[in-house]
């Protein structure tokens, strides 16, 4: 602990909610791009409230979010990733895991710096792809939305059936 510890906001205690905020923040900030999208997402999952004609994120979380912004700044993923994995249980995981996952996708693609920092949440929160591969086809079919703009989309031929292969 160094002198002046005391004087900084990070000291507080990592908790599944932080951590939950903390990684939606992570994710948005991958690839250096936060689209309209992505805080569109954040909103839904955080709650979002309307002032003064804006929407932004609801007085309840908006000091979660103030202080999961500030530590994301200050603080390596891999250092987070340390700290959050052993307070969180396997549903609060996957729950962090589809949020950040469609957050990523929900611009319509995930950048490379998405992805690795995707696949870095997997090792750290010890989920293999083969067993999170389900949720991602979910989620790959939900951000898809060429289907409604690309008549040649292979999901457009006629016949074709969306299946979920467990």
């Amino acid at each position: 602990m160094g002198l002046f510890d005391m004087f900084t906001s990070d000291n507080e205690e990592m908790t599944p909610h932080f951590a939950f905020a903390t990684s939606l923040i992570y994710m948005m900030k991958a690839d250096g791009v936060i689209a309209n999208e992505e805080v569109g997402q954040l909103l839904a999952v955080l709650g979002g409230e309307e002032s003064g004609g804006t929407i932004g994120v609801g007085a309840n979380n908006r000091q979660l979010l103030n202080r999961a912004i500030k530590y994301a700044e200050k603080n390596p993923l891999d250092k987070f990733l340390s700290e959050a994995a052993p307070v969180l249980n396997d549903a609060q995981k996957m729950c962090i895991l589809t949020n950040i996952l469609d957050s990523s996708l929900s611009d319509g693609e995930a950048a490379p710096e998405e992805q690795e920092i995707f696949n870095k949440f997997l090792q750290a929160f010890d989920i293999s792809e083969e067993r999170f591969k389900p949720f991602f086809d979910v989620l790959l079919l939900k951000n898809d939305r060429t289907v409604f703009t690309n008549a040649n989309h292979p999901s457009n031929a006629e016949g074709y059936t969306v299946q979920l292969k467990i």
